[in-house]
């Protein structure tokens, strides 16, 4: 007797195929995603987190360094991973959580500096993206799973240190369903660390208050 488990299990992955979705191979024409217009902030901000940041690229496993989107079907085999073979994203995920971030602290109104330019005593933004897939809880439940770690340096030293994990529920089980749900959980994380920033943000000004009246004293 075939279990439903196994035969659910089988019948998305038949589905998937026959979308031309569940094959590694490349084909001839693929449909390309990206996260789309920027939009309103996911929390609103009464002001800048902070006045300028250097956010570097963000960085992360290999798999993450091609435009593939990938999948789990995690109630039948959470360590395969698997690929969607009709839909690509138009850049590779470590370039597309960059560029997010980026405009979303812009947007919040903080001046965004790259690696190149020229800063004094600037913080250093360092993100690395350990998960970005579209999980299956089951055949009919799925969301976009996203953990990041992120780190502020002010020269060398590091300053904090934290782990983010986002995941957005799917509107479908398919690549459009898993890319709007993963869009949503990289706008997420970027309010969270927006949040995280302007938390920082204010126990470094109260610590450099303190030490000046210290000093007046």
């Amino acid at each position: 007797m075939i279990s439903p488990r196994i035969s659910g299990a089988a019948a998305l992955l038949m589905t998937l195929a026959l979308a031309g979705c569940a094959s590694n191979k490349a084909p001839a024409n693929n449909t390309q995603f990206d996260f789309g217009p920027l939009g309103a902030p996911v929390a609103q901000v009464t002001q800048a987190p902070l006045a300028a940041i250097v956010v570097m690229d963000v960085t992360g496993s290999p798999a993450l360094e091609n435009e593939r989107m990938m999948y789990r079907l995690n109630y039948a085999d959470p360590l395969q991973a698997r690929t969607y073979a009709n839909s690509r994203w138009s850049a590779n995920p470590l370039i597309l959580v960059t560029q997010r971030l980026k405009a979303r602290l812009a947007q919040a109104g903080v001046k965004v500096l790259s690696a190149t330019d020229t800063t004094t005593d600037v913080p250093i933004l360092r993100v690395e993206l350990d998960d970005f897939s579209h999980a299956f809880a089951s055949t009919a439940q799925s969301e976009g799973q996203l953990v990041l770690r992120a780190s502020v340096f002010r020269g060398h030293s590091l300053l904090d240190q934290k782990t983010i994990s986002r995941a957005s529920p799917a509107p479908s089980a398919d690549a459009a369903g898993g890319v709007r749900a993963l869009a949503a959980s990289t706008d997420a994380a970027a309010a969270d660390i927006i949040a995280w920033l302007a938390g920082m943000n204010t126990s470094m000004q109260t610590g450099l208050n303190a030490g000046n009246n210290a000093g007046t004293r």
